[in-house]
């Protein structure tokens, strides 16, 4: 009885019919001269498994480049925006256009921007 034989490289069949049923069909059609249809077959699957990647890379690389984060200069509200695009602040309402160093008002050419100081008022009473 040799049964240590078998034992060694133990061949499961059920396991290897898939893969030996795609190697003969690629063979067959090599053979019959239809391998611009496995090649083409091969090349589809690269290109679908490379586009994503590459198209994932450029567009994190494009973000870099064109997103702007900064505070609203009224409000002081975290905002992020792509640059040169013209935006309104969700909290106050105030045209902005992000710029490279953050978010600078947007207004109407000839419109003068202003502070407001609060004064505080004394009564002088004369005593005439």
């Amino acid at each position: 009885m040799n049964q240590s034989s078998s034992q060694v490289f133990p061949v499961r069949w059920q396991a290897l019919k898939p893969w030996l049923a795609t190697i003969a069909i690629i063979w067959l059609l090599g053979f019959v001269g239809l391998g611009w249809l496995v090649k083409s077959f091969l090349f589809l699957i690269a290109f679908f498994t490379l586009v994503p990647i590459v198209a994932f890379v450029g567009l994190q690389w494009w973000l870099t480049r064109n997103l702007v984060q900064g505070a609203c200069p009224v409000c002081q509200e975290n905002l992020t925006a792509l640059k040169r695009s013209q935006m309104t602040c969700p909290s106050c309402g105030e045209a902005l256009m992000p710029g490279d160093r953050g978010f600078e008002r947007f207004s109407q050419p000839g419109t003068i921007d202003v502070t407001a100081v609060e004064v505080m008022s004394q009564v002088v009473e004369d005593d005439d």
